[in-house]
């Protein structure tokens, strides 16, 4: 615990530092591990703006599940784009690794809180992620905590550079409409008087 209320105020500090340039270089997509109450792979997709998408392979360092989850993630930006607070919830369906146990494999809802800070191609996260095992689990409820380190496979520029194609595109089929419908002038009636 001490040394987490080191590390929050260190991600505040940096941010102010980080030059306008890699502000602007959030990312799109990134993977990695995950370690906390169970240790796993994760992976992170941009689908709109502050709107993600997350992947979840896990494996219980307690518990003798392996467990997958899906999940929907909003984010807010504090200070920059690259310091975020985000939120979010999901499903998980969990296996059995141990045949032994009493209990059937664990379905559910799961929730998601936590802050990432991105600078360069490393991301950095940390999070809170209650799940509610509707059915199966050694437990009706989970408490797990992990801190994620992802490297951004896809930056946010390669995405912004995507989307202007297409509006530029957009916008030059909308102005050949325009041009059509005004060089076509047999209901502009008034126009010929």
């Amino acid at each position: 615990m001490k040394n987490l209320k080191i590390f929050i105020p260190i991600f505040f500090l940096l941010s102010f530092f980080i030059n306008q340039e890699a502000v602007a270089q959030a990312y799109t997509t990134a993977g990695g591990i995950r370690l906390g109450t169970e240790w796993g792979l994760t992976l992170q997709q941009r689908i709109a703006k502050r709107v993600t998408i997350e992947g979840i392979l896990q494996k219980g360092i307690t518990k003798d599940e392996f467990v997958v989850t899906a999940l929907a993630e909003r984010h807010y930006p504090l200070i920059s784009k690259r310091l975020n607070f985000y939120t979010g919830a999901g499903l998980h369906k969990g296996w059995k690794t141990n045949d032994e146990l009493s209990y059937e494999n664990p379905f559910g809802i799961t929730g998601i809180a936590g802050l990432e800070f991105t600078i360069g191609r490393l991301n950095l996260s940390y999070d809170f992620k209650p799940s509610l095992n509707i059915s199966g689990g050694e437990s009706p409820f989970y408490l797990h905590t992990g801190i994620s380190l992802r490297y951004v496979l896809v930056k946010q520029k390669v995405f912004n550079n995507i989307t202007k194609g297409n509006k530029k595109k957009k916008k030059q089929r909308q102005k050949a409409k325009r041009k059509k419908n005004n060089n076509s002038k047999d209901w502009q009636i008034w126009k010929n008087l």
